[in-house]
């Protein structure tokens, strides 16, 4: 386990590197006016001083090495046109605790709602449970994010009186923005709950304890639903930090501060530092997500290894 986890860190660390490297070499080639916010009012002269005082006149490789090395100090930069003059770190840490509160309460109702609503389905296959649960599985899959995100809002400011926009100040302004973040997660964890605990059902294991006299129940709740549930963590690490992290619909619909709607925001204003620190960020849960749903899988489930060995992962 140990000697797996170690590798699949060092390709995580050798993942972030490329990935850094390219965007940071693609934002280089974004035009120079992109770097300085009054560039129509700037001489050719300030110009230069102000692409010296950047960095920006050293070839590519002595910034990328620059841009590593304070990396490892802990230091992401600092914002050219978002916030002129402010660090990176220092915006990150206002938005995180935003997003991370948002994120982590839509997280628990994905999973209050979603994991039970899968064993319903599976429990009455082909009946009215199950049809009525396919078919909001299917409507948030077929219908596009925003169309449905918008809906809530409208429903939800002007039939339940629901605040329109978010307010930290305001609780009931976050039950829309969670709702929404929770929505995809919900069907997601019903559909392959169903799934799995369907293709459980129809095990050897299950013949045999029914063959024996052991009621429904305790197969569904005791066998069924266990190793039933051994895929679906290796799904729970990577949606909870995207979820954590924040929706770009969710956050820009609703004005959330937070991670989401940050990484439009830096996009549009064409604030390079600000974009290499989120996708660094993006990524970085990205790769840990993989990690850690292999890591969770295996602690669930003592029978699944890790490595080269035969019949591991």
């Amino acid at each position: 386990m140990l000697k797996y986890i170690l590798k699949r860190l060092a390709f995580a660390v050798v993942a972030l590197f490329i990935i850094t490297a390219v965007i940071f070499s693609l934002m280089r080639l974004m035009p120079i006016e992109g770097y300085f916010p009054n560039f129509d009012k700037m001489t050719p002269e300030m110009i230069q001083n102000g692409l010296e005082n950047l960095g920006l006149t050293d070839p590519l490789p002595v910034q990328l090495f620059r841009f590593y090395r304070d990396l490892f100090h802990g230091d992401l930069g600092t914002s050219w046109i978002y916030q002129p003059n402010v660090p990176v770190t220092e915006i990150l840490a206002r938005k995180i605790p935003v997003s991370l509160t948002l994120g982590c309460m839509a997280m628990v109702l994905s999973l209050v709602v979603g994991i039970p609503l899968g064993v319903v389905m599976s429990r009455y296959k082909g009946r009215l449970p199950d049809k009525l649960g396919t078919g909001f599985i299917v409507l948030l899959n077929a219908v596009p994010v925003v169309v449905y995100y918008l809906v809530i809002q409208m429903v939800g400011s002007r039939s339940l009186a629901l605040p329109m926009l978010y307010s930290r100040s305001n609780p009931t302004s976050w039950i829309l923005p969670i709702l929404c973040l929770s929505l995809a997660n919900i069907a997601e964890y019903a559909m392959w709950m169903r799934r799995y605990m369907v293709d459980q059902l129809n095990s050897d294991y299950v013949k045999l304890a029914m063959a024996k006299g052991v009621s429904r129940r305790d197969i569904m709740y005791h066998h069924v639903l266990r190793n039933a549930f051994v895929p679906i963590i290796q799904l729970l690490p990577t949606s909870f930090l995207n979820t954590i992290i924040g929706s770009i619909y969710v956050e820009s619909l609703f004005s959330v501060p937070g991670m989401g709607g940050l990484l439009v925001d830096v996009i549009k204003r064409q604030d390079n530092a600000m974009v290499q620190a989120l996708v660094l960020i993006f990524a970085s849960v990205g790769i840990l997500g993989l990690l850690l749903g292999d890591f969770f899988m295996t602690l669930a489930d003592p029978r699944i290894k890790l490595g080269q060995e035969k019949g591991g992962r």
